[in-house]
């Protein structure tokens, strides 16, 4: 089954709208974005969506942040898993106490065989540490949240050989697509469940649902 993230939350409604739609992990943005969260807030979501269901994965997602500080804040606000979106090395990267999500972004003109390395340069440098690897877009000057997607069949070689989340402009109408072409471990998406920058409950609903029928279509 695909797992699927809703990202960016910022209220304690749209987290628990996430868990009821049977979504996997919520992520919660620690670095400068118009979704971005204090330690304060972060702290009262995750309570929340925790009360409603353990199983919910936190995610808090940072860029170019000191370790110490990340850890901290992890630590603080019971953050199960830390995303690394900046330009952290895998060096870096060793330096987490949680759980790892490191975001990948992939360029123009990338083969499917140097992101497949990449991941497994990756691998080899957190083979001690528990760790996912996000794929999204780059765009320049940015570091997720772009709303840009990328030619997913990119992705499918090394999400064959690694678990790969698919991120980058997936919406309800096309993450089945997606998923057909990349075969990914799970889905992220951000901008794509929200209307005029704000989290829309029936969008969340409408992308979690389209994911379990692209996973019912290829059983």
């Amino acid at each position: 089954m695909t797992k699927v993230k809703i990202c960016g939350i910022k209220e304690k409604a749209h987290a628990l709208a996430a868990i009821e739609a049977g979504g996997d992990f919520i992520g919660l943005v620690f670095a400068p974005s118009q979704r971005r969260v204090t330690p304060a807030q972060a702290s009262e979501i995750i309570s929340a969506a925790k009360s409603r269901s353990h199983a919910i994965g936190t995610v808090g997602v940072f860029v170019n942040m000191p370790a110490p500080e990340i850890n901290a804040i992890a630590d603080d606000c019971n953050l199960d898993w830390v995303q690394l979106s900046g330009d952290e090395s895998w060096e870096y990267c060793r330096h987490i106490t949680k759980p790892l999500i490191k975001a990948v972004r992939i360029r123009q003109g990338q083969s499917p065989e140097q992101i497949a390395a990449d991941l497994a340069a990756g691998a080899r440098i957190l083979s001690a540490q528990k760790h996912l690897y996000l794929l999204d877009t780059q765009v320049k000057g940015r570091y997720g949240g772009t709303g840009t997607t990328f030619d997913w069949s990119l992705a499918r070689q090394a999400a064959a050989q690694f678990p790969v989340i698919l991120a980058g402009g997936l919406t309800p109408d096309n993450v089945a697509q997606a998923i057909e072409s990349a075969a990914p471990w799970g889905v992220d998406v951000s901008s794509g469940v929200e209307a005029d920058g704000v989290k829309d409950i029936a969008k969340i609903r409408a992308f979690i649902e389209a994911v379990r029928k692209a996973d019912d279509s290829k059983r």
